[in-house]
């Protein structure tokens, strides 16, 4: 992993009230180098997948426009769609209050599937846990 392009802006804000209300973008890493990101699509709303992104994957989305994350079982940068065709254009990019979560709204491209599993979503299937136990039940989407 690189080093963290946005360290020296988030060293410099002090205060609580300057992160959870200040107009500068200072994403705040896990010991890991990493930051989660809930990933849906623009269109729906849909949750398409939750990954991570260190600071480079993080700074070339914002540059170029297109999703990357960091795998952390790989250990390796990836531009999503590179080998599938669904490229992950984005639309928006939020924060949350703290500044150690994201959320981008994208345009899936390709067939819109965002799973490794051919699926459209990596959130495809439920917890029924009525009954005493936790079992796992297929969706729809």
């Amino acid at each position: 992993m690189t080093d963290n392009p946005f360290a020296a802006r988030a060293a410099a804000l002090h205060d609580k009230a300057e992160i959870e209300e200040g107009p500068d973008f200072a994403p705040k890493f896990g010991p890991d180098g990493l930051i989660v990101c809930v990933t849906t699509d623009a269109a729906d709303g849909a949750i398409l997948m939750v990954a991570y992104m260190n600071a480079e994957a993080l700074r070339l989305t914002l540059e170029t426009g297109v999703a990357h994350y960091w795998s952390r079982s790989r250990k390796a940068l990836w531009r999503k769609g590179d080998t599938s065709g669904q490229v992950q254009a984005v639309r928006d990019l939020r924060v949350d209050c703290d500044q150690d979560a994201l959320v981008l709204r994208v345009e899936p491209g390709g067939d819109g599937k965002a799973c490794h599993t051919g699926r459209r979503s990596c959130f495809y299937r439920r917890v029924d846990w009525r009954d005493g136990a936790a079992r796992l039940a297929f969706t729809q989407d």
